[in-house]
Protein backbone atom coordinates (compact mmCIF):
# COMPACT_ATOMS: atom_id res chain seq x y z
CA UNK A 1 0.00 0.00 0.00
CA UNK A 2 0.96 3.77 -0.60
CA UNK A 3 3.90 4.45 2.15
CA UNK A 4 2.34 7.68 2.86
CA UNK A 5 -1.27 6.43 3.48
CA UNK A 6 -2.42 5.79 7.26
CA UNK A 7 -4.67 3.03 8.44
CA UNK A 8 -7.21 5.97 9.07
CA UNK A 9 -6.88 7.39 5.60
CA UNK A 10 -6.93 3.83 3.98
CA UNK A 11 -10.22 3.59 6.08
CA UNK A 12 -11.40 6.94 4.83
CA UNK A 13 -11.09 5.89 1.52
CA UNK A 14 -13.19 2.97 1.89
CA UNK A 15 -15.82 4.90 3.43
CA UNK A 16 -16.46 7.24 0.93
CA UNK A 17 -16.16 4.43 -2.07
CA UNK A 18 -18.98 2.29 0.16
CA UNK A 19 -21.27 6.03 0.26
CA UNK A 20 -21.04 6.33 -3.19
CA UNK A 21 -21.53 2.71 -3.89
CA UNK A 22 -24.94 2.40 -1.16
CA UNK A 23 -26.19 5.76 -2.46
CA UNK A 24 -25.92 5.00 -6.18
CA UNK A 25 -27.76 1.69 -5.55
CA UNK A 26 -30.82 3.49 -3.67
CA UNK A 27 -31.02 5.76 -6.37
CA UNK A 28 -31.00 2.97 -9.08
CA UNK A 29 -34.66 1.66 -7.12
CA UNK A 30 -35.79 5.45 -6.60
CA UNK A 31 -35.68 5.71 -10.36
CA UNK A 32 -37.22 2.41 -10.79
CA UNK A 33 -39.96 3.41 -8.41
CA UNK A 34 -40.52 6.55 -10.57
CA UNK A 35 -39.14 8.79 -7.56
CA UNK A 36 -36.37 10.51 -9.90
CA UNK A 37 -37.74 12.35 -12.95
CA UNK A 38 -35.46 12.48 -16.42
CA UNK A 39 -32.01 10.65 -16.99
CA UNK A 40 -29.68 8.96 -14.37
CA UNK A 41 -26.42 7.99 -14.82
CA UNK A 42 -25.25 5.73 -11.55
CA UNK A 43 -21.08 5.80 -10.93
CA UNK A 44 -21.19 2.04 -10.01
CA UNK A 45 -17.62 0.42 -10.47
CA UNK A 46 -15.74 3.51 -10.53
CA UNK A 47 -15.86 4.74 -7.03
CA UNK A 48 -12.15 4.52 -6.64
CA UNK A 49 -11.61 7.42 -9.14
CA UNK A 50 -13.58 10.42 -7.36
CA UNK A 51 -12.70 8.66 -4.03
CA UNK A 52 -8.86 8.98 -4.69
CA UNK A 53 -9.05 12.36 -6.55
CA UNK A 54 -11.06 14.28 -3.90
CA UNK A 55 -9.06 13.09 -0.93
CA UNK A 56 -6.55 15.51 -2.31
CA UNK A 57 -8.62 18.47 -2.57
CA UNK A 58 -9.25 21.69 -0.43
CA UNK A 59 -13.12 23.42 -0.12
CA UNK A 60 -11.98 26.46 -2.59
CA UNK A 61 -10.51 24.09 -4.40
CA UNK A 62 -12.81 23.47 -7.89
CA UNK A 63 -14.29 20.40 -9.75
CA UNK A 64 -16.33 20.05 -12.63
CA UNK A 65 -18.10 17.20 -13.95
CA UNK A 66 -20.42 15.04 -16.17
CA UNK A 67 -23.20 13.33 -16.63
CA UNK A 68 -22.38 10.44 -14.09
CA UNK A 69 -21.59 12.93 -11.34
CA UNK A 70 -23.43 11.64 -8.30
CA UNK A 71 -20.17 9.98 -6.96
CA UNK A 72 -17.52 13.26 -7.46
CA UNK A 73 -20.28 15.16 -5.60
CA UNK A 74 -20.64 12.99 -2.51
CA UNK A 75 -16.52 12.69 -2.42
CA UNK A 76 -16.48 16.92 -3.12
CA UNK A 77 -18.34 16.68 0.32
CA UNK A 78 -22.28 16.72 -0.88
CA UNK A 79 -24.02 15.62 1.86
CA UNK A 80 -25.99 12.06 0.80
CA UNK A 81 -29.65 13.63 2.22
CA UNK A 82 -29.17 16.51 -0.48
CA UNK A 83 -27.71 14.64 -3.52
CA UNK A 84 -30.69 12.41 -3.32
CA UNK A 85 -33.19 15.17 -2.22
CA UNK A 86 -31.49 16.92 -5.69
CA UNK A 87 -32.41 13.71 -7.87
CA UNK A 88 -36.28 13.65 -6.34
CA UNK A 89 -36.25 17.62 -7.33
CA UNK A 90 -36.80 18.63 -4.23
CA UNK A 91 -35.75 22.23 -2.52
CA UNK A 92 -33.38 21.03 -0.07
CA UNK A 93 -31.24 19.31 -2.46
CA UNK A 94 -28.01 20.84 -3.80
CA UNK A 95 -28.90 22.76 -6.51
CA UNK A 96 -32.05 23.44 -4.73
CA UNK A 97 -34.53 20.86 -6.91
CA UNK A 98 -33.55 23.03 -9.93
CA UNK A 99 -30.19 20.84 -11.58
CA UNK A 100 -31.52 16.97 -11.29
CA UNK A 101 -29.39 14.06 -11.71
CA UNK A 102 -27.36 15.40 -14.36
CA UNK A 103 -27.39 19.19 -13.38
CA UNK A 104 -25.51 19.40 -10.01
CA UNK A 105 -24.02 22.84 -8.50
CA UNK A 106 -23.13 23.19 -4.36
CA UNK A 107 -20.13 26.17 -5.74
CA UNK A 108 -19.79 26.64 -1.93
CA UNK A 109 -17.89 23.70 -1.52
CA UNK A 110 -16.28 23.64 -5.35
CA UNK A 111 -18.93 21.27 -7.09
CA UNK A 112 -19.10 24.07 -9.97
CA UNK A 113 -21.32 21.83 -11.79
CA UNK A 114 -21.79 19.03 -13.79
CA UNK A 115 -23.16 18.58 -17.02
CA UNK A 116 -24.87 16.08 -19.54
CA UNK A 117 -22.90 17.99 -22.57
CA UNK A 118 -20.08 16.49 -23.75
CA UNK A 119 -16.20 17.87 -23.13
CA UNK A 120 -17.21 21.58 -21.98
CA UNK A 121 -15.73 20.83 -17.86
CA UNK A 122 -12.64 20.35 -19.52
CA UNK A 123 -12.49 24.25 -20.57
CA UNK A 124 -14.03 25.00 -17.77
CA UNK A 125 -12.19 23.74 -15.29
CA UNK A 126 -8.92 25.40 -17.22
CA UNK A 127 -10.66 28.40 -16.92
CA UNK A 128 -10.78 28.05 -13.24
CA UNK A 129 -7.53 27.20 -13.11
CA UNK A 130 -6.58 30.32 -14.86
CA UNK A 131 -8.56 32.45 -12.61
CA UNK A 132 -6.26 30.86 -9.70
CA UNK A 133 -3.08 31.77 -11.48
CA UNK A 134 -4.20 35.67 -12.19
CA UNK A 135 -5.22 35.38 -8.20
CA UNK A 136 -1.84 33.89 -7.06
CA UNK A 137 -3.11 31.16 -5.08
CA UNK A 138 -2.44 27.70 -5.02
CA UNK A 139 -5.51 26.71 -5.89
CA UNK A 140 -6.37 23.94 -8.31
CA UNK A 141 -9.39 22.62 -10.50
CA UNK A 142 -9.92 19.03 -11.53
CA UNK A 143 -12.31 17.95 -14.82
CA UNK A 144 -13.43 14.60 -14.47
CA UNK A 145 -14.59 13.32 -18.01
CA UNK A 146 -15.09 10.14 -20.15
CA UNK A 147 -13.48 8.48 -22.85
CA UNK A 148 -16.07 9.88 -25.12
CA UNK A 149 -15.08 13.39 -24.37
CA UNK A 150 -11.44 12.60 -25.25
CA UNK A 151 -12.34 12.80 -29.11
CA UNK A 152 -14.19 16.59 -28.60
CA UNK A 153 -12.71 19.65 -29.42
CA UNK A 154 -12.39 20.60 -26.45
CA UNK A 155 -10.19 18.32 -25.49
CA UNK A 156 -7.76 19.21 -27.01
CA UNK A 157 -8.32 23.07 -26.84
CA UNK A 158 -8.33 22.73 -23.08
CA UNK A 159 -5.08 20.79 -22.77
CA UNK A 160 -3.56 22.88 -25.22
CA UNK A 161 -4.05 25.93 -23.30
CA UNK A 162 -3.67 24.45 -19.70
CA UNK A 163 -0.08 23.60 -21.14
CA UNK A 164 0.79 27.03 -22.83
CA UNK A 165 -0.42 28.51 -19.52
CA UNK A 166 1.27 26.11 -17.22
CA UNK A 167 -2.43 26.02 -15.49
CA UNK A 168 -2.91 24.55 -12.23
CA UNK A 169 -5.60 21.95 -13.30
CA UNK A 170 -5.85 18.12 -12.94
CA UNK A 171 -7.85 16.48 -15.95
CA UNK A 172 -9.21 13.23 -14.75
CA UNK A 173 -10.40 10.66 -17.98
CA UNK A 174 -12.33 8.16 -16.53
CA UNK A 175 -11.99 5.42 -19.10
CA UNK A 176 -14.97 2.95 -18.89
CA UNK A 177 -13.90 1.69 -22.48
CA UNK A 178 -18.05 2.67 -24.09
CA UNK A 179 -19.16 6.00 -24.83
CA UNK A 180 -23.31 5.18 -24.31
CA UNK A 181 -22.91 2.10 -25.70
CA UNK A 182 -19.71 2.85 -28.54
CA UNK A 183 -16.53 0.89 -27.89
CA UNK A 184 -13.76 3.31 -27.43
CA UNK A 185 -11.56 0.84 -29.29
CA UNK A 186 -14.15 1.92 -32.11
CA UNK A 187 -14.49 5.94 -31.67
CA UNK A 188 -10.29 6.14 -32.35
CA UNK A 189 -7.15 4.12 -33.37
CA UNK A 190 -4.87 5.68 -30.08
CA UNK A 191 -6.72 4.59 -27.04
CA UNK A 192 -3.41 5.51 -25.05
CA UNK A 193 -4.50 9.02 -24.08
CA UNK A 194 -1.80 9.43 -21.44
CA UNK A 195 0.40 9.33 -24.35
CA UNK A 196 -1.99 11.90 -26.21
CA UNK A 197 -1.58 14.67 -23.45
CA UNK A 198 2.33 14.44 -23.55
CA UNK A 199 1.83 15.52 -27.50
CA UNK A 200 0.55 18.57 -26.14
CA UNK A 201 3.40 19.14 -23.71
CA UNK A 202 1.15 18.25 -20.60
CA UNK A 203 2.17 15.18 -17.99
CA UNK A 204 0.25 11.98 -18.70
CA UNK A 205 0.19 9.19 -16.35
CA UNK A 206 -1.48 5.63 -16.19
CA UNK A 207 -3.32 4.75 -13.85
CA UNK A 208 -5.55 1.65 -12.46
CA UNK A 209 -8.85 3.17 -12.18
CA UNK A 210 -10.41 0.16 -9.37
CA UNK A 211 -7.40 0.42 -7.41
CA UNK A 212 -7.81 3.29 -5.22
CA UNK A 213 -4.36 3.26 -3.69
CA UNK A 214 -3.05 3.58 -7.23
CA UNK A 215 -5.64 6.61 -7.68
CA UNK A 216 -4.72 8.30 -4.50
CA UNK A 217 -1.16 8.63 -4.94
CA UNK A 218 -0.88 9.37 -8.48
CA UNK A 219 -3.82 11.78 -7.84
CA UNK A 220 -1.68 13.50 -4.94
CA UNK A 221 1.38 13.90 -7.27
CA UNK A 222 -0.64 15.83 -9.99
CA UNK A 223 -2.26 17.85 -7.16
CA UNK A 224 0.90 18.55 -5.80
CA UNK A 225 2.39 19.55 -8.63
CA UNK A 226 -0.27 22.06 -9.55
CA UNK A 227 -0.43 23.50 -6.18
CA UNK A 228 3.71 24.54 -6.93
CA UNK A 229 3.54 25.86 -10.04
CA UNK A 230 4.30 22.36 -12.02
CA UNK A 231 1.20 22.67 -14.19
CA UNK A 232 -1.50 20.51 -15.54
CA UNK A 233 -1.64 16.61 -15.36
CA UNK A 234 -3.97 14.32 -17.09
CA UNK A 235 -4.70 10.94 -15.06
CA UNK A 236 -5.98 7.90 -17.52
CA UNK A 237 -7.79 6.19 -15.16
CA UNK A 238 -8.81 2.47 -16.61
CA UNK A 239 -11.88 1.78 -14.90
CA UNK A 240 -15.62 0.26 -15.93
CA UNK A 241 -19.33 0.81 -15.15
CA UNK A 242 -20.90 -2.20 -13.82
CA UNK A 243 -24.54 -1.15 -14.67
CA UNK A 244 -25.93 0.28 -17.74
CA UNK A 245 -25.39 3.59 -19.76
CA UNK A 246 -27.95 4.89 -17.59
CA UNK A 247 -31.22 2.95 -15.67
CA UNK A 248 -33.38 1.92 -18.30
CA UNK A 249 -30.66 1.06 -21.04
CA UNK A 250 -29.63 -2.67 -21.29
CA UNK A 251 -26.82 -3.90 -19.75
CA UNK A 252 -25.06 -6.14 -22.84
CA UNK A 253 -25.67 -6.38 -26.09
CA UNK A 254 -22.86 -3.88 -26.99
CA UNK A 255 -20.56 -6.21 -24.62
CA UNK A 256 -20.72 -9.51 -23.56
CA UNK A 257 -21.49 -10.83 -20.25
CA UNK A 258 -17.99 -12.12 -19.92
CA UNK A 259 -16.33 -9.02 -20.37
CA UNK A 260 -19.22 -7.48 -17.67
CA UNK A 261 -18.64 -10.48 -15.46
CA UNK A 262 -15.26 -9.92 -15.21
CA UNK A 263 -14.39 -6.33 -14.66
CA UNK A 264 -17.33 -7.16 -11.46
CA UNK A 265 -14.40 -9.42 -10.47
CA UNK A 266 -12.29 -6.19 -10.37
CA UNK A 267 -15.27 -4.43 -8.00
CA UNK A 268 -12.82 -1.24 -6.44
CA UNK A 269 -14.58 -1.96 -2.74
CA UNK A 270 -14.38 -5.71 -2.46
CA UNK A 271 -10.20 -5.41 -3.82
CA UNK A 272 -9.98 -2.71 -1.13
CA UNK A 273 -11.64 -4.42 1.55
CA UNK A 274 -9.71 -7.71 0.56
CA UNK A 275 -6.48 -5.82 1.22
CA UNK A 276 -7.86 -4.45 4.20
CA UNK A 277 -8.54 -7.63 6.14
CA UNK A 278 -5.31 -9.34 4.91
CA UNK A 279 -3.08 -6.76 5.67
CA UNK A 280 -4.44 -6.77 9.18
CA UNK A 281 -5.72 -2.90 9.06
CA UNK A 282 -8.79 -3.55 9.59
CA UNK A 283 -11.17 -6.76 10.43
CA UNK A 284 -14.51 -7.96 9.15
CA UNK A 285 -16.61 -6.38 12.42
CA UNK A 286 -14.74 -2.92 11.54
CA UNK A 287 -16.29 -2.98 7.94
CA UNK A 288 -19.01 -4.02 8.83
CA UNK A 289 -19.82 -1.31 11.53
CA UNK A 290 -18.82 1.20 8.24
CA UNK A 291 -21.40 -0.78 6.32
CA UNK A 292 -24.12 -0.30 8.69
CA UNK A 293 -23.12 3.76 9.19
CA UNK A 294 -23.32 3.74 5.58
CA UNK A 295 -26.59 2.19 5.32
CA UNK A 296 -28.10 4.08 7.69
CA UNK A 297 -26.96 7.29 6.24
CA UNK A 298 -28.76 6.51 3.05
CA UNK A 299 -31.71 5.36 4.53
CA UNK A 300 -32.31 8.59 6.65
CA UNK A 301 -31.54 10.80 3.36
CA UNK A 302 -34.28 8.95 1.39
CA UNK A 303 -36.35 9.79 3.89
CA UNK A 304 -35.16 13.17 4.09
CA UNK A 305 -36.03 13.44 0.53
CA UNK A 306 -39.04 12.22 0.13
CA UNK A 307 -40.36 14.28 3.20
CA UNK A 308 -38.67 17.59 1.92
CA UNK A 309 -41.04 19.93 -0.06
CA UNK A 310 -41.42 20.51 -4.05
CA UNK A 311 -39.37 24.44 -5.05
CA UNK A 312 -41.86 27.12 -4.30
CA UNK A 313 -43.37 28.02 -8.58
CA UNK A 314 -43.38 31.47 -7.37
CA UNK A 315 -39.23 31.19 -7.46
CA UNK A 316 -38.91 29.81 -10.66
CA UNK A 317 -37.07 32.93 -11.51
CA UNK A 318 -34.52 32.93 -8.50
CA UNK A 319 -30.79 32.05 -9.97
CA UNK A 320 -31.94 33.25 -13.03
CA UNK A 321 -31.61 36.50 -13.56
CA UNK A 322 -29.12 39.33 -11.52
CA UNK A 323 -32.15 41.13 -9.93
CA UNK A 324 -30.70 44.07 -10.88
CA UNK A 325 -32.77 46.38 -13.01
CA UNK A 326 -32.52 46.17 -16.77
CA UNK A 327 -31.25 49.80 -17.30
CA UNK A 328 -28.18 48.67 -14.76
CA UNK A 329 -27.94 44.95 -16.74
Amino acid sequence: MAEDLDNERILSLYRQMLTIRRTEEQIARSYQAGLIPGACHTYVGEEAIAAGVCAHLRGEDTIFSTHRGHGHALAKGVPVRELIAELFGKSTGCARGRGGSMHLFSPEIGLMGTSGIVGPCILQAAGAAYTFKLMETDRVSVAFFGDGGVNNGAFHEGLNMAAIWQLPVVFVLEDNRYATEVAFEYATRNTDVAKRAEGYGVTGVQVDGNDVLDVYEKAGDAVLRAREGGGPTLLDCKTYRTRPHAEGMRDTGYRTQEELEAWKARDPIALLAGRLVDGGIAGRETLDGIENDVTAAVAEGVEFARKSPWPDPASVADHVFSGQDADHA
